[in-house]
């Protein structure tokens, strides 16, 4: 039988059939790496298909991401997309249902750094497990957590986007409450015990962004317990609380009473209470910024009720 000759044709389809076939091979030994929040590097040899979030606000970003048909399990808070709620739970604060995550078999696992307590994390790890540890500080991040566990998931061409987006309208906030009047807030986690947030937490740059300034920023705890005595010696201009409670007017006894029986603070001057759902304020996803509008809303709100001639003090801000 004859065979036919090497063209030069033949000869340069052949070689860049090799080089396009080491690009590839390349490409698939080094699989999908990102950094988590913690600046660890999390390398999967694959895009991950199995994927299990233990908070809340990471199942959110999986679906943020376009990858929410992987998750193979959740914690037992997750709640939304309502889709999630199906899902298999492995776990709540603080603790892993370890039987049933390995039962599931994922190949990436979703932590948040306040909620899963370095001893387990590293379990996880020395079981095989890929970890992704979230920690939130900056409203800018949410966009970067997207992007990380949408690289992961190789699922970018959807996560780019809704990273874009929320950057977009993250600067768009930024560029018009800039420069604004600057109110004094004390934003109150709970009310027994008193507990509020420092300037590390992600609430703390909310209410930067709005123009203003957290009474409590500068003590050391991300969420430190606080004396009455201490907010009345603050004196802050607004007071602001999340509520899970889809009637905002409903814990009002609880929250606010406290604060309204001291006639003297300047935050009953204004009458400049302010509830916000918890899911938009506190759950580090997308939808915080629809608790930032809300913010910003009411601070405006605050300072066309303060005197013309009222400034901050510099003691403690």
């Amino acid at each position: 039988m004859r065979q036919t000759p090497l063209t030069r044709h033949h000869l340069l389809f052949f070689c860049t059939w090799l080089v396009l076939s080491g690009s590839l091979s390349s490409a698939n030994a080094a699989g999908v790496v990102a950094r988590d929040d913690l600046g660890h590097r999390i390398r999967l040899s694959q895009p991950a298909q199995r994927i299990i979030s233990l908070a809340p606000h990471l199942t959110e970003l999986v679906w943020a991401a376009g990858a929410g048909p992987r998750l193979v399990g959740v914690d037992s808070a997750s709640d939304y997309p309502p889709a999630v709620r199906i899902l298999p739970r492995v776990g709540g604060l603080g603790r892993i249902d370890l039987e049933r995550l390995l039962a599931l078999r994922p190949d990436l696992v979703l932590v948040w750094h306040s909620g899963t307590p370095v001893a387990r994390r590293e379990r996880l790890r020395q079981l095989g497990f890929a970890v992704y540890v979230s920690r939130p500080r900056r409203l800018a991040g949410v966009a970067d957590s997207i992007d990380a566990i949408a690289a992961l998931a190789g699922t970018s061409q959807v996560g780019s986007v809704a990273a874009a987006a929320y950057r977009q309208r993250l600067a768009a906030l930024r560029a018009r409450y800039r420069g604004r009047r600057v109110v004094r807030v004390f934003y109150q986690v709970w009310h027994q015990p008193l507990i509020t947030i420092n300037g590390e937490h992600v609430i703390s740059d909310a209410i930067a962004l709005c123009g203003g300034v957290n009474v409590f920023a500068e003590l050391p705890a991300l969420a430190p317990r606080v004396t009455v005595e201490a907010v009345l010696a603050a004196d802050p201009q607004m007071i602001v609380a999340s509520t899970s409670n889809t009637n905002l007017d409903a814990r009002d006894g609880e929250d606010f009473a406290r604060w309204r029986a001291w006639p003297q603070l300047r935050v009953n001057q204004t009458d400049a209470y302010l509830r916000i759902p918890a899911d938009h304020i506190s759950r580090y996803t997308p939808r915080i910024l629809d608790g930032v509008e809300t913010l910003c809303a009411a601070m405006d709100t605050v300072r066309r009720a303060l005197p013309p001639g009222e400034e901050i003090r510099r003691g403690r801000q």
